[in-house]
């Protein structure tokens, strides 16, 4: 049953909200390594890092995600590494803080409510009751996607 299955998630802050991404994905968290701007590319898109030789495409999950950048103090890059048309590329999303690995079961996730979230709710998964408090599960696949990062923010 898929209801019975638990997943594992890498928790993490920004502006003040908890979010989660799928742990499968992720590969590492660094500190935030000088990014190299890159021109015309959207707001969102802060630029690349180098990973080992690599360009990684660093995402500021703030602006894409519409919340305050006001409150936005990266101090931690969540790389991940995802399948474009065949290729593993690594994207770097900018976090103010990471906290632990939790996992979830299927079951006891919630659905996103249709208003009062601080986030589009088409980037959500569901939410899930960590340690006492809601943590949002964002849908990688949807966030991550060619289309989503070639996109303005805010849209």
């Amino acid at each position: 049953m898929a209801d019975d299955a638990v997943r594992q998630y890498l928790t993490f802050s920004l502006c003040g909200e908890r979010l989660a991404l799928p742990s499968l994905l992720v590969s590492e968290v660094l500190d935030v390594p000088p990014v190299t701007f890159v021109p015309l590319a959207p707001g969102h898109l802060r630029g690349v890092v180098n990973l080992r030789g690599n360009a990684a495409t660093v995402v500021d999950l703030s602006q894409k995600l519409e919340l305050d950048a006001e409150c936005h103090k990266p101090t931690c890059l969540i790389i991940l590494e995802r399948d474009y048309d065949g290729d593993t590329l690594a994207v770097a999303a900018l976090a103010d803080a990471v906290h632990e690995v939790v996992e979830v079961a299927d079951a006891d996730v919630a659905p996103p409510p249709d208003m009062g979230l601080s986030v589009p709710t088409r980037f959500v998964r569901g939410l899930a009751q960590v340690d006492g408090a809601f943590t949002i599960l964002l849908d990688a696949d949807r966030l991550f996607s060619l289309e989503e990062l070639a996109a303005g923010g805010g849209e």
